[in-house]
């Protein structure tokens, strides 16, 4: 079956996929205080409900588990697919903008994988349309495509501003998999377990009996 959607840890979320075990699981919030007895300004840390793990927070950011608060790649990307995410992964912290561009590359090659040719986004977008793809699906392609070529042209789009939009494309990334990959596969895999007889049966129907 599909995964459950993921929730990134933010500041004072009540529940939210663990950094530490993946879990999406209920956070208990804490401040602690100095020697004096006063409180670290700035200074939360949240408690893992399912594995009893702590978050460190300074300010709003996460600084313990040393990780980025982005999804983990869905297991049916391709292999070159899933590298370009991890990199873009390590990065999106310190450079969303590098980040959106990496992984508009890993589109591309997602593309290739599911009848595009990975040379030109927007001409394997109207392919893949003329080829059946879904209008969701294709709006999501549309978005990592206008998304990503902005990320690459200065001025047109401030991704260093704007954290967020570079992390929402790892979603996409995901979805677009799960729709085009994951969904399929389990289709085919479900419709594999009917009786020999009644598959024939279904073809016979569908006019597809050789």
């Amino acid at each position: 079956m599909s995964e459950i959607p993921y929730t990134p840890p933010y500041l004072n979320g009540d529940a939210f996929n663990c950094p530490l075990c993946n879990a999406y699981s209920k956070q208990s919030w804490s401040e602690h205080r100095h020697n004096n007895n006063e409180y670290i300004a700035g200074f939360r840390t949240a408690k893992c409900t399912r594995c009893n793990g702590y978050s460190a927070w300074w300010y709003g950011e996460m600084i313990y588990p040393v990780t980025t608060r982005i999804e983990k790649p869905s297991n049916d990307l391709p292999t070159e697919v899933r590298r370009d995410y991890d990199e873009a992964a390590q990065i999106v912290q310190k450079s969303p903008r590098a980040a959106a561009a990496l992984l508009r590359l890993a589109i591309q090659k997602l593309c290739t994988s599911i009848g595009g040719t990975g040379k030109n986004l927007n001409d394997d977008i109207a392919k893949l349309v003329e080829n059946g793809l879904p209008e969701k699906v294709q709006k999501m392609l549309d978005t990592v495509r206008v998304i990503g070529n902005h990320a690459v042209h200065p001025g047109e789009i401030n991704l260093d501003d704007q954290p967020q939009t570079a992390e929402t494309l790892f979603r996409l990334v995901n979805i677009i998999a799960e729709k085009m990959i994951t969904e399929p596969k389990e289709i085919d895999a479900l419709y594999g377990t009917l009786p020999d007889k009644d598959k024939e049966q279904i073809s016979k129907r569908d006019g597809k009996a050789k």
